[in-house]
């Protein structure tokens, strides 16, 4: 082999490489980036097809087993036939030694799942891991705890708060999907496995209660069962203090696997405690909310994510304005940008249709292949945490010449200097299941920051554009001012990061934002 044909073999090398890194990319955190979920239909598409050559496989073998049954029914109709007729009786014979053993032990059976069975396996490499299963499932607990949604109505495919006697609607997606009792169990599970009763018992109480109305139907893809999610739910009302609630969820787990003695211990161990503390009996215990340490201000922000659209009106505020924004810049004059001013202090002003759908679009389009969970800075560190949930890529303006007209357009509205290193590059931020950053400063706050190493010095100011809207939910949370900006598609909002507490402390001072925050 030549130079040439070996430099060329090694930069397809090098090339597939790249590829393999981009899709192993594209696969980890499959439910922090809306993008990711989507891409996640292409594989269960493939195994739709699977599925339907194995399922007209099967329907052809049962139509020949159906004729073996028929044909060998008909023989019975005269039990006295086969003997009488050496012919029958031949056959008979035959069938009892050597048909019966054909249809019993029939390769075409296990050929055709062997065939689904490689089917799945070329494929499964291209499906989410069980950690997506989890962090998805921690995603429809932090949307119900952010936006009080009711698990009742979660479970039917309704997204409901229930507060006492009233109950709104926040969403009404064009068409409802329920949960089984399986998908249910499976998110109580997670949380139980966690150690977080408060939201595993209102899950596993809706799987049983599922499972109750289906008993005796068994689905092939359920991994649980009613036994299961019994048992579950017994011990997580134990460990919440309610043990005549765990000593009910037994004996009736027992009533279906009387055998299990790992139970029939329990109900005895419950029964003891009982009788020793009677007052247990009728007790009703009260599980908290688990908290998290280093969000001291969870009800303000949880509070203004539920009120979405809580900025001050203009009406109410006459020095708060809308206007035509030139910056005396040249680069505007023929076209200015609407600015809309939201709020004073800290300043934050919304500035309408700063980018057209074809520019929202091919940012999206040179972010996707990059996109990797999003980080924050910890000292020197970048760490993964689950308080901000979503994928990131940063974009140079020597990608796309695109980019640089919008580093021009930036620097005309703001003033500022867009270009490194007195900016960073533009982050592109896709936000997942339940996708969020709990409040921060877009800031250093640490003298240990690397920031405060850099020449360019700290962050002064932030720069985001929302590149579409989202069905419901979604706000910028300014948690000091007790204000919050809804998502509108394009509008970008400038602001001082000092009193910014929905930012990204890792992000750039300008960013783009894919998908905006779900709480």
């Amino acid at each position: 082999m030549g130079l040439a044909a070996r430099l060329a073999a090694l930069l397809a090398l090098l090339a597939l490489r790249a590829e393999d890194l981009l899709g192993a990319a594209a696969r980890e955190d499959t439910f922090s980036a809306l993008t990711c979920v989507a891409r996640a239909l292409a594989p269960e598409r493939r195994l739709l097809g699977l599925l339907r050559r194995y399922l007209r496989g099967e329907e052809a073998r049962l139509r020949d087993l159906t004729r073996f049954y028929d044909k060998v029914l008909s023989l019975h109709e005269d039990p006295a036939a086969p003997v009488a007729n050496p012919l029958l009786a031949f056959t008979l014979i035959k069938r009892l030694q050597s048909d019966w053993r054909n249809v019993v032990h029939s390769l075409e059976a296990s050929e055709n799942i062997q065939a689904l069975k490689d089917g799945y396996e070329k494929v499964e490499q291209d499906l989410p891991a069980f950690e997506d299963l989890e962090g998805a499932a921690r995603a429809l607990m932090r949307l119900q705890d952010v936006y009080m949604l009711n698990v009742k109505g979660l479970a039917r495919g309704v997204f409901q708060r229930v507060t006492g006697s009233d109950v709104t609607d926040l969403y009404s997606p064009g068409r409802i999907f329920s949960l089984t009792a399986d998908d249910c169990f499976q998110i109580g599970k997670v949380a139980y496995d966690m150690g977080d009763y408060y939201h595993a018992i209102p899950w596993l109480e809706e799987a049983v209660s599922l499972f109750r109305g289906s008993y005796g139907e068994w689905k092939t893809e359920d991994e649980a069962s009613l036994e299961d999610a019994l048992d579950h739910l017994a011990f997580a009302c134990f460990q919440a203090g309610n043990v005549s609630c765990a000593l009910s969820l037994s004996r009736e787990f027992l009533l279906y696997s009387p055998e299990n003695k790992r139970m029939a211990r329990n109900v005895l161990k419950y029964e003891r405690l009982l009788a020793e503390s009677p007052h247990q009996a009728v007790a009703e215990a009260v599980i908290q909310r688990p908290r998290v340490p280093h969000l001291r201000t969870r009800d303000t922000y949880e509070g203004l994510c539920q009120t979405l659209g809580s900025q001050p009106i203009h009406y109410q505020i006459p020095s708060l304005y809308c206007s035509y924004e030139t910056n005396s810049s040249p680069y505007l004059l023929l076209q200015p940008i609407r600015k809309e001013v939201i709020h004073l202090d800290p300043y934050v002003a919304l500035y309408h249709d700063f980018v057209s759908d074809s520019e929202a679009q091919k940012i999206r389009e040179l972010a996707e292949p990059w996109l990797q969970r999003s980080v924050v800075a910890s000292g020197e560190k970048q760490l993964q945490v689950e308080y901000r949930i979503s994928k990131s890529a940063w974009l140079k303006d020597t990608v796309d010449p695109m980019l640089v007209t919008l580093d021009h357009r930036i620097a005309a509205l703001t003033g500022l200097d867009v270009q490194p290193p007195y900016a960073e590059y533009l982050q592109v931020v896709n936000y997942g299941i339940g996708g969020h950053y709990e409040p921060h400063f877009d800031h250093a706050t640490s003298p240990s920051s690397p920031l405060y190493r850099m020449k360019s010095g700290n962050r002064v100011a932030t720069f985001m554009i929302y590149l579409s809207s989202v069905e419901a939910g979604g706000a910028t949370a300014f948690i000091y001012a007790n204000f919050s900006v809804p998502v509108v598609k394009w509008p970008t909002s400038g602001y001082t990061s000092m009193d910014r507490n929905s930012a990204d402390p890792a992000a750039p001072t300008r960013k783009t934002e894919l998908l905006p925050k779900s709480s």
